[in-house]
């Protein structure tokens, strides 16, 4: 005998309780099986069965997310292209691929170089750009540059050579200071840095060439990716990069601020699905998607993971808050799920613990540092 909703015979709390879990359980289940069945939309639409191989361009291919991005496609049996003029990409990143690719060194600044790098293109994944916030508050032109005028000559190159689909890095950036959390694709905008502000740009002009050209794009908001390969060298090297090597040479992480402000860490092969995903998925041209967890974690959190991860006791050292930084940020990827098929399979946790290992394998490590603190 069915019971209905809200009966006397469903009112005690262990009922109400024992509902509920059901509920959550055929939830969880249905959603497992929406993301499965798009995912088997998305292969059908395109007729990506195994062996159908593509053309790939990857702009920025030798950096963090885009090497990690080349790696699946010739995993998957691709053709791939990289342009990458290696002011912050690295050759090495490609170095196990590197015979199995086509390597262009230029820049998108250079739209005859885009040109011919696009040629024969069925796909094109565009992550070159400048990607430091304190880099563009300390120099907007040259941000601007990169970032609006190499996109919009990836975005003309790529409708002249009537690529299927042209994917772009957006970024969580663009949602500024907006309280909010999670956020939502359908917030207004609201960069508070120049790079925010490039990075939006792009996402303009890509809706507008489909408008007017009808190119077919996907904009993709990271929100702070993070993995193997990205550079800590770099004064301007995301905050996660910093202090894994920061935790291996046993000297003390920088924090910004107080450490409260919390970010949604995405690790990076999560962002390479959702770039494979938007490359393949119908009906959502134009469409701008939420790149994430879903969830957030504070940078205190963070040093707390690191020191039991690495069996260390090191307490961070606490500076200004830096200009254009964001206070908090969490990505609502519902959109994502559902539109795309995707889903984070690796969780921040174990993407931090795989990042910290790996780090430990590929830099060097030198003896401890007198500075090291123990809380």
């Amino acid at each position: 005998m069915c019971t209905a909703i809200g009966s006397r015979a469903s009112t005690s709390p262990a009922s109400r309780a024992a509902n509920f879990e059901r509920i959550k359980t055929r939830a969880a289940r249905l959603s497992r099986f929406r993301s499965f069945s798009r995912r088997l939309a998305v292969r059908s639409h395109l007729g990506l069965q195994e062996g159908h191989r593509m053309r790939y361009l990857i702009t920025g291919g030798a950096g963090f997310i885009g090497s990690n991005t080349v790696d699946e496609l010739v995993r998957r049996g691709h053709s791939v292209v990289v342009l990458d003029d290696l002011s912050a990409g690295k050759e090495e990143n490609l170095a196990e691929i590197r015979n199995k690719i086509t390597f262009m060194k230029g820049t998108i600044t250079d739209i005859e170089v885009v040109r011919k790098a696009m040629q024969e293109a069925d796909y094109v994944i565009h992550l070159a750009a400048r990607t430091s916030v304190p880099r563009s508050v300390k120099d907007p032109v040259e941000t601007n540059r990169i970032n609006v005028d190499g996109t919009l000559n990836v975005l003309c190159a790529a409708r002249d050579a009537k690529v299927k689909r042209v994917v772009l890095a957006a970024s969580s950036s663009a949602y500024g200071e907006t309280p909010t959390l999670p956020k939502v694709e359908t917030m207004q905008p609201a960069p508070i840095s120049p790079y925010g502000v490039s990075k939006y740009v792009g996402e303009l002009y890509a809706q507008a060439f489909g408008k007017c050209y009808g190119l077919d794009t996907v904009a993709l908001r990271y929100f702070n990716i993070f993995g193997p390969r990205q550079d800590p060298s770099s004064p301007y090297s995301g905050v996660l990069a910093k202090f894994c090597t920061a935790f291996l040479e046993s000297s003390v992480p920088v924090i910004f601020g107080d450490g409260s402000q919390s970010r949604d860490f995405t690790f990076v092969s999560n962002a390479v699905q959702a770039n494979l995903l938007a490359c393949e998925a119908p009906s959502v041209a134009g469409k701008v998607f939420n790149i994430g967890t879903g969830s957030r974690i504070s940078l205190n959190d963070v040093i707390d993971s690191l020191n039991k991860i690495s069996g260390q006791k090191i307490a961070a050292q606490y500076d200004p808050p830096r200009d254009g930084d964001i206070r908090d940020s969490q990505a609502d990827i519902s959109q994502a799920c559902d539109l795309l098929g995707y889903t984070p399979e690796v969780s921040f946790q174990e993407g931090l613990a795989r990042t910290y290992e790996w780090y430990s394998a590929t830099q060097p490590r030198p003896a401890a540092k007198a500075e090291k603190l123990t809380a």
